[in-house]
């Protein structure tokens, strides 16, 4: 596969790892109540720093993935823009790209800001999980090289074609661009199962004594209509006249019926075959498709009639009164594309890591209230109207359309690693009870109800008790350390191997092995994994 090079990717190519965890900070205060307010977030903080904090509970769970990045036209003014113009992702270059960030062209800076947040959005998705991702001709083939060598190019499912954009009017070029583009990849596309397209046949314009219908010739022509191409779709059929008619092609050669003997016996006593007799007086097969038949079909990537950036906007002017938000997809368009991936999974989580104006929730809210569903959104948002216009739209539409769904607001707390901690910002027992529990297990934790401060206990996963010797304390914090009392008192109670992390121990080698402890230093291996 052909690999993508920019300015700044040896940087940037395994840059999510070293991104530290950090917490989530509740705010009630913006939070909504209502039908799954603990499992519809969102998220107000960096997108690349909320996608990882969304790791220990997320990973591997969200089945559908939309996103809206910025488009990089070099006119607009989103933060990511060739001007560098928000001072965080300006000292992100500084700092993860260093010198090479200084020169890098519009293009460098733009996947350079795309890789690790499309690396993060993988390990979030689910085995089944597809990512759709909205984009224009600037970027468009950079988007489908990175994606792909990030994805995997046969992961590739397809690049819908969304005619969105009306007529600008008065333009003086030659030909003008009415359309954008939908990338979609899977995470392993084997397991994916896209929604079919419903087809009922509309009344046809011949006519027997069970209905009307419309004729389909049976031998199979076009791609795949020679006898070695199928066999088994090659055999005599008997005439009204009880002369054969094989399946040949236009030159004589032998071609094939496009369905086998035992299938074509089964229409013939159904009714459902037509002789007619063309100019040469040679007889022709037809099947007859009746008025009513329902058929699948696969879904097309033509996206003709699912809204348009106007009426995005009119959405938002509905809403708030103004058009409070530039470049806003109609909802029409994110809930066909949800409807794809989770029509045979209604309980789905749907994740949009660029929110803006929040119509991925909304979206979600309205395709739940259609067909029952239960699916629950996850919304991240950086600039500083994620409450007033992301949050607010949800609020909005909630009332107007009598959802009854809610949501809880998160914003983005302190880092969890050595150096925040040192410097004072400790997280909380629990937060930071749920991060060593990642850590020791790889999981999410099934339970908060056991963490246990006093204890110390974290959990039990299938192997091991999980400690955390812990206060959120500076000057408690260091004169804790693992006791010979403590362990005693724990080993009474707890036989079984131990992890336990600790700031310091008092315990030599051979009494931890004693007491089954396997002791971990905070915060200085805060990142190292520890199975026993």
């Amino acid at each position: 596969m052909t690999s993508l090079n920019f300015k700044g990717k040896s940087a940037v190519w395994n840059h999510h790892l070293l991104v530290p965890f950090h917490t989530l900070d509740e705010d009630k205060k913006l939070s909504l109540k209502g039908d799954n307010a603990d499992e519809n977030l969102i998220i107000e903080g960096d997108n690349l720093l909320a996608l990882k904090a969304l790791l220990p509970k997320y990973q591997g769970k969200v089945k559908c993935i939309y996103i809206d990045p910025p488009y990089n036209t070099g006119n607009e003014g989103w933060v990511y823009n060739d001007k560098m113009n928000a001072p965080q992702i300006k000292d992100w270059y500084n700092t993860t790209v260093g010198k090479e960030g200084e020169d890098l062209t519009r293009h460098d800076k733009w996947l350079c800001m795309m890789t690790p947040r499309l690396k993060l959005l993988r390990e979030l998705l689910s085995s089944d999980g597809v990512i759709f991702m909205s984009i224009d001709e600037n970027e468009q083939h950079n988007l489908r090289s990175l994606a792909s060598e990030i994805f995997g190019e046969v992961n590739h499912v397809a690049t819908f074609v969304w005619a969105g954009r009306g007529g600008k009017g008065g333009t003086t070029t030659f030909v003008e661009a009415n359309h954008e583009y939908v990338e979609c990849y899977a995470k392993v596309i084997e397991e994916v199962d896209m929604k079919p397209v419903l087809t009922v046949q509309a009344e046809g314009n011949y006519h027997d004594e069970t209905s009307s219908y419309r004729r389909e010739q049976l031998r199979q022509w076009g791609q795949g209509d020679k006898r070695e191409d199928r066999p088994s779709m090659w055999f005599a059929i008997k005439s009204p006249d009880n002369t054969d008619i094989l399946p040949k092609r236009e030159d004589g050669s032998d071609g094939r019926w496009r369905v086998n003997e035992g299938t074509y016996k089964k229409l013939f006593t159904e009714g459902n075959i037509d002789f007619v007799k063309n100019e040469q007086d040679r007889w022709v097969v037809y099947r007859k498709i009746r008025a009513g038949r329902e058929s699948l079909t696969a879904s097309t990537t033509l996206l003709l009639d699912k809204g348009t950036s106007a009426v995005g906007t009119r959405e938002i002017k509905e809403l708030f009164g103004d058009k409070v938000f530039n470049t806003t997809k109609p909802t029409l368009l994110v809930r066909y594309l949800i409807d794809l991936v989770t029509w045979d999974d209604k309980n789905a989580v749907i994740l949009d890591s660029f929110a803006g104006s929040g119509t991925t929730a909304h979206a979600v809210m309205a395709q739940n209230k259609e067909d029952g569903g239960n699916r629950k959104f996850i919304l991240v948002e950086m600039e500083e109207y994620a409450n007033s216009i992301t949050a607010e739209r949800v609020r909005r539409a909630v009332k107007r359309d009598e959802h009854k769904a809610g949501f809880t607001y998160y914003k983005l707390g302190p880092a969890i690693d050595a150096e925040t901690m040192l410097a004072g910002e400790l997280p909380t027992y629990e937060n930071f009870a749920k991060y060593v529990y990642y850590l020791a297990t790889g999981k999410d934790h099934p339970d908060a109800k056991v963490i246990n401060p006093k204890t110390y206990l974290v959990g039990k996963s299938e192997r091991e008790g999980i400690y955390l010797v812990y206060e959120q304390d500076m000057d408690k914090l260091k004169s804790l350390a693992i006791t010979l009392k403590w362990a005693q008192d724990t080993q009474a109670k707890d036989k079984g191997k131990k992890i336990v992390y600790a700031p310091a121990c008092y315990l030599d080698e051979e009494s931890l092995d004693q007491f089954n402890i396997q002791f971990v230093s905070i915060p200085y291996n805060l990142f190292e994994r520890h199975d026993l």
